[in-house]
């Protein structure tokens, strides 16, 4: 009997829980450990055009960004670079379908703008956070990844699985 309480005082907090995540945004953890932003930034992909004029580079077909454990892929990403001497990429802009894994998580979206020099990834349209057996939606997701966070907005929604007894 006592396990069936619990798993209804559960399933109960869960509902009021959800409903305040539906209501105001979400605050969650992201990724294996945080991100550190200096590390370097991997780029692959199918084709690659270079704009001298405007300092920037355009990857197209399978693209797939690595920085440490983190993966980003898209089809198309455009890369601007610091104006400087150094050569440094200064934010990543991917669209027309984006995907995001840092360890165990995994979140997609219709498109994504990457600030390597803070660390901050800005997601758009649809976003789906996957984390083990829960979900989270909404329009929104600002992802810090120095911090190992996460910040959903936008008629957010959540789907959180109560723990089973036996685990």
């Amino acid at each position: 009997m006592t396990g069936l309480i619990r798993t209804i005082v559960t399933v109960v907090c869960l509902g009021i829980g959800a409903t305040a995540l539906h209501a105001q945004g979400a605050q969650v953890a992201f990724g294996a450990s945080p991100q550190e932003s200096d590390l370097p930034v991997e780029v692959t992909a199918d084709n690659l055009a270079v704009d001298q004029n405007d300092g920037t580079a355009i990857f197209t077909g399978g693209v797939v960004i690595a920085q440490g454990a983190m993966r980003l892929s898209a089809p198309w990403v455009k890369v601007h670079y610091v104006e400087d001497e150094t050569g440094r990429i200064d934010r990543l802009e991917a669209k027309q379908g984006v995907t995001l894994v840092s360890g165990e998580d995994a979140a997609e979206a219709a498109s994504a703008d990457y600030n390597v020099q803070t660390g901050v990834i800005t997601m758009s349209g649809d976003v789906l956070l996957v984390q083990g057996r829960n979900a989270i939606t909404g329009d929104n997701m600002f992802v810090d990844t120095v911090a190992g966070t996460a910040r959903m907005t936008g008629r957010v929604k959540t789907v959180l699985q109560p723990q089973s007894d036996t685990q």
